[in-house]
């Protein structure tokens, strides 16, 4: 028997393990080259498995579980022939009777078990026999339409409740209302923490605990910005190919106020000041796997639609599950839009090592007073969240204030003043 090891590879610096989340291909399936086999989870991202060669799987590391990187977690075997799909026909003895109706045929039908479901993962199926859920009335979001975990949930979400019983009413007394009950531990929902989740948390938990974090806040009068992307807005898009955003806008305003206030481009490490002469922002993308914040590398040196390419490419990615350790790696400012799930205003926390974050909001119209009089302006309230160690007070207002200055001026960026 000829076979090919199914290894966990190397997927980034410092990553020394991982955890098989999802084995999209099953135990003694037939899988063909470049089939995705499993998915796994690392700290950073979910990585994609592969097959290496045509052959019979055979699995040897169930999900869920965390091995090191290297470890073979499976085999195929290249010598295994492929089973056809289209079986010979049947002597005309041997085959069932053809329905003479068809109302014959729909009880005939009702009769037959119903196969297992395909293409769906182990926690996919216990999910669903425990919550008694019918997966073929779910329409898939997975990869080629396959049932996820999150389609079981939203569907149970989205379902009323049965009723598990009625407390019956005491003699004595009046009756209580009726309401539907049940156990403590019917009534919750218990999942491990992915990988990812636990990352996300603990460096959340450790830039609090390290940096001596404050927030200053202002706000951006968008109507230039609006006007121009309004005025050009076609004009770009047959022109690059991609749609003209704000957030081409903010990246250059960034770029723009960190050459101003260079320590804001800067961290420390130990007793020193790292300053960057570079200028990497980070982009936080909101996913089903949690907050991913992609790197755009080299901002000063892009134009415009090419900062609105980059975004989106790494989004895409982002939401795929298909970012790798190096998109997500080398920032040295970061940039977070809550204004796309219309968040007002928020405080954003601080991505270690970096000293700075720009936290963008919803726009409103509001009433403000321009030359004494009230208008009615298209308003965006803007959060800088920064490390006081390296940052003083003045030099935030300082940093901010040049991001207003840019965006409600946006000649400014052109001329450099």
């Amino acid at each position: 028997m000829s076979t090919v090891e199914i290894k966990i590879p190397a997927v980034g610096e410092s990553i020394t393990e991982a955890t098989i989340a999802e084995w999209v291909k099953k135990d003694g399936e037939y899988v063909h080259r470049d089939d995705v086999l499993l998915m796994l989870e690392t700290d950073k991202a979910s990585v994609e498995v592969v097959a290496e060669a045509d052959g019979k799987l055979k699995i040897k590391v169930p999900e869920g579980e965390t091995v090191e990187i290297g470890t073979v977690v499976g085999e195929i075997d290249t010598s295994a022939k492929e089973e056809g799909k289209v079986k010979q026909a049947e002597p005309a003895s041997q085959k069932e009777e053809m329905p003479s109706t068809p109302e014959e045929g729909l009880q005939a039908s009702h009769k037959s078990e119903s196969p297992a479901p395909q293409g769906q993962s182990p926690a996919v199926r216990r999910l669903a026999e425990e919550f008694k859920v019918d997966t073929s009335q779910i329409a898939g979001t997975g990869r080629g339409g396959r049932v996820t975990k999150g389609d079981v949930l939203k569907s149970l979400s989205s379902e009323p409740q049965k009723e598990k019983g009625q407390k019956e009413a005491s003699e004595e007394l009046p009756p209580l209302p009726q309401v539907k009950t049940e156990s403590v531990q019917e009534a919750q929902r218990r999942e491990p923490m992915s990988r990812l989740r636990q990352t996300i948390a603990r460096r959340l938990v450790e830039a609090q605990h390290t940096a001596a974090i404050l927030t200053t806040f202002n706000e951006i009068n968008m109507e230039a910005v609006i006007q121009l992307r309004k005025k050009y807005k076609e004009t770009f898009e047959k022109k690059h190919g991609i749609r003209l955003g704000f957030m081409g806008f903010f990246v250059k305003a960034a770029v723009e106020a960190l050459k101003a206030y260079p320590r804001v481009n800067g961290w420390i490490e130990g007793n020193d000041i790292v300053y960057n002469n570079y200028y990497n922002i980070g982009i936080a993308v909101g996913t089903d796997r949690g907050l991913m914040v992609p790197v755009v590398r080299h901002a000063d040196q892009l134009s415009i639609a090419e900062i609105e390419m980059s975004i989106k490419h790494y989004a895409q990615k982002a939401r795929a599950g298909k970012i790798s350790i190096e998109d997500l790696q080398g920032g040295t400012f970061t940039i977070s839009n809550g204004g796309v799930y219309g968040s007002l205003m928020s405080t954003p926390i601080l991505n270690p090592p970096q000293s700075g974050i720009l936290g963008l909001h919803k726009i409103e119209e509001r009433p403000i007073a321009i030359n004494g009089e009230v208008k009615i302006k298209p308003m965006m309230y803007v959060a800088f969240s920064y490390d006081h160690r390296i940052i003083d007070g003045t030099e935030s207002v300082g940093f901010l204030v040049k991001i207003k200055e840019c965006i409600e001026d946006p000649a400014r960026m052109l001329l450099k003043v």
